[in-house]
């Protein structure tokens, strides 16, 4: 079996994240990496929305009453 058939934890990527030292980092490369962190806090914040609007639904659709 192949380490890339394993389920991976989905904190493996953030856990990693955290743990890089910044300090080799530039100032731009620091901006760099707080705008990607911010374009993929609003990505997740989207997708948090979408999945809270489709279990309303869902949960509207199916309710017994």
């Amino acid at each position: 079996m192949d380490d890339d058939d394993l389920p991976r934890r989905r904190d493996d990527v953030l856990a990693a994240l955290t743990r890089q030292p910044l300090d080799p980092l530039s100032i731009d490369e620091l901006d760099g990496r707080i705008a990607t962190l911010e374009g993929e806090i609003a990505r997740v914040k989207a997708h948090r929305a979408a999945a809270t609007s489709h279990k309303a639904i869902a949960d509207a659709l199916f309710k017994k009453g």
